[in-house]
């Protein structure tokens, strides 16, 4: 079974806020490069999370895990996010669309964010 990622951030008017998921996206692809991966925005950047999907499709995924790149599971992704997977899911019947938990909520993430806050407290001047 062929899976691919799908990454979805929310998007803004500046180009410079996706600096850091591209970022994300490209460690994925160098460290997977096996795995097809689509960076995808709600609004504002493109492209969408539809067309990130039926990209995925298109290679020949057959299993798509869907990551939010948000700090919490607000409206966004707890009403946006599955009218959009219904959409991909109603047009891909074949590929099995897979959310996960906004990013910011897994504990590994969590973490890492705490010790970044604790290094700047703890060495104001260097912090990480």
């Amino acid at each position: 079974m062929k899976r691919g990622l799908l990454l979805f951030a929310h998007g803004a008017r500046d180009p410079r806020w996706a600096l850091p998921f591209e970022d994300v996206a490209e460690r994925i692809r160098r460290r997977a490069p096996d795995v097809p991966v689509e960076l995808c925005y709600l609004e504002f950047m493109q492209p969408g999370l539809v067309e990130g999907g039926h990209r995925l499709a298109a290679a020949g995924c057959e299993r798509v895990d869907v990551v939010p790149l948000f700090l919490g599971a607000g409206g966004h992704v707890r009403k946006d996010l599955p009218a959009l997977l219904a959409e991909l899911s109603a047009a891909h019947a074949g590929v099995q669309w897979q959310l996960r938990p906004a990013v910011g909520e897994v504990d590994r993430v969590i973490e890492a964010m705490a010790l970044a806050s604790l290094a700047w407290a703890q060495d104001p001047a260097t912090g990480l």
